[in-house]
């Protein structure tokens, strides 16, 4: 006679295993925490390893750690920043990979958590980012990084009233704000589903004909969604990762 258990936002407010108080702040160690660290562990220790004692005639491990290297340095770096970015190629490549490895805790058992869901992380790389962004931005084009963006060449002098405005605002938050929420919300809203349907599988289940055709249909629904959630979180890993060095290059070259 219980209504359905339909799961809300709270599915993504995990109880902490420890909390310390450090200097007046508590500092909690949840399992958002360990899969943070645990992510960063894989991704250092991948990469390490690979390159640790690189050969001339690469290894399984290297030829798999320069395929990713590669893909990010191809496929986006270069394609935005150009070659004058590839000394930059690291923290992309990084990003995406953190990123990446963080989204997929989301369908891997044991964690089925994305990281990317809790706000907080978008937010702090976002912030990491546009610190690089806002730095080389100044170091390379000077007071005409923002002179530039909040003034528009070719533009009627009148409309710089309303635009001016509207370029800063993009400038210093539009930009962040909306990097930051895209990979949140998608992370979010893909785990809410899955986690949806999963509870219909068990909640629908009965020993009658639409109690198991129900059951079944919910948890086929499940495995479609979760390898397209999959694919999300690649795209999305894609997307931060492309974000970032759209930013960089027009950090270093005022067309861009």
């Amino acid at each position: 006679g219980c209504g359905f258990p339909a799961p809300g936002a709270d599915i993504f407010v995990l109880e902490p295993y420890a909390v310390f108080n450090i200097a007046g702040m508590d500092f909690t160690i949840s399992k958002t925490v360990i899969l943070v660290a645990l992510v960063a562990l894989i991704v250092i220790l991948f990469f390490g390893s690979a390159f640790r004692k690189p050969k001339l005639v690469p290894g399984k491990l290297q030829s798999l750690g320069e395929m990713g290297y590669s893909f990010v340095r191809d496929q986006i770096a270069r394609e935005v920043m150009g070659k004058d970015g590839d000394k930059f190629v690291p923290f992309p490549t990084s990003l995406f990979f953190f990123v990446w490895m963080s989204n997929l805790m989301g369908v891997i058992p044991g964690a089925q958590f994305p990281i990317m869901s809790s706000l907080a992380f978008p937010v702090a790389l976002t912030l990491i980012v546009y610190l690089t962004y806002i730095v080389l931005g100044f170091k390379h084009q000077g007071i005409h990084f923002v002179l530039d963006a909040a003034f528009p060449r070719g533009v009627p002098k009148a409309m710089y009233v309303l635009l001016t405005p509207l370029e800063l605002l993009q400038l210093f938050v539009t930009r962040p704000v909306t990097q930051a929420i895209r990979l949140f919300a998608n992370m979010f809203a893909g785990h809410l589903l899955i986690t949806t349907f999963t509870v219909g599988a068990w909640y629908l289940l009965s020993p009658s004909v639409i109690g198991v055709l129900g059951s079944a249909t919910s948890f086929l629904v499940t495995v479609v969604l979760t390898g397209f959630e999959m694919f999300i979180q690649a795209l999305q890993a894609f997307i931060f990762t492309l974000l970032t060095a759209v930013y960089i290059g027009g950090s270093l070259h005022a067309e861009h």
